[in-house]
């Protein structure tokens, strides 16, 4: 285990009881890094689902191998951490089955999730941009998001301005309505204010999500 200011390299068996000493270990390190609260939270998260990934699923049978996890920060203070196992394990269809639940909770809680596998093993690497500032007399999200179940999917109605600093909470917050991407969504700009510069990153992320599981996003002007 190597643990620095500015990163953390962690390497450990793939077994279950496990997975809560990584767990403290990178919420220690993200806190003593100056990681916000929320960050720290989802990113533990997220690395949480994914180990729990290879613990399960990578080395079948009574095949035992190991985990790593390692973690930095970009030059923005965005967060990357990489979960590798040296097995084998498959992305989950898109029913909601554990698995799938569990990519689910990576794509709600972190800005981008990717999968990378080969005959090697399989890397799942994590990124989460910081909070930015916001003055008191604003609300992170300036915009309001409405959602509402029909027939054919989600809906999710968009108000007020979306500047570029509350793109990644709305594509969690969008990212959330389509259940990672498992359920339709359509989403109704309509109602926006003239400032929408953090719509496009926020849809496009959106989007793909839903296309990896097989469904589509649909946006109403």
């Amino acid at each position: 285990m190597l643990v620095h200011e500015d990163f953390l390299d962690l390497r450990f068996p793939a077994d279950a009881h496990e997975v809560a000493p990584v767990r403290s270990r990178l919420r220690e390190w993200l806190e003593k890094s100056g990681v916000g609260e929320d960050e720290a939270s989802d990113l533990v998260l997220a690395v949480s689902e994914a180990v729990n990934n290879s613990v399960e699923h990578a080395y079948p049978g009574p095949e035992r191998g190991t985990v790593e996890v390692r973690a930095c920060f970009e030059h923005d203070g965005s967060v990357l951490v990489d979960v590798t196992d040296h097995g084998r394990w498959r992305v989950p269809p898109p029913a909601l089955t554990m698995r799938g639940r569990g990519l689910l909770l990576m794509r709600e809680s972190v800005d981008s999730v990717e999968i990378d596998r080969s005959a090697n093993g399989t890397t799942v690497h994590l990124r989460r941009a910081p909070a930015p500032a916001v003055p008191a007399s604003r609300s992170p999200l300036e915009c309001d998001v409405r959602v509402h179940e029909t027939s054919s999917g989600v809906v999710a109605v968009v108000r007020g301005n979306v500047p570029a600093d509350a793109g990644p909470a709305l594509r969690r917050a969008l990212t959330t309505a389509a259940r990672g991407g498992t359920v339709p969504l359509t989403v109704d700009l309509t109602a926006t204010g003239e400032e929408t510069s953090g719509l496009d990153r926020a849809l496009h992320d959106v989007a793909e999500a839903l296309r990896a599981a097989g469904n589509r996003l649909v946006v109403r002007w």
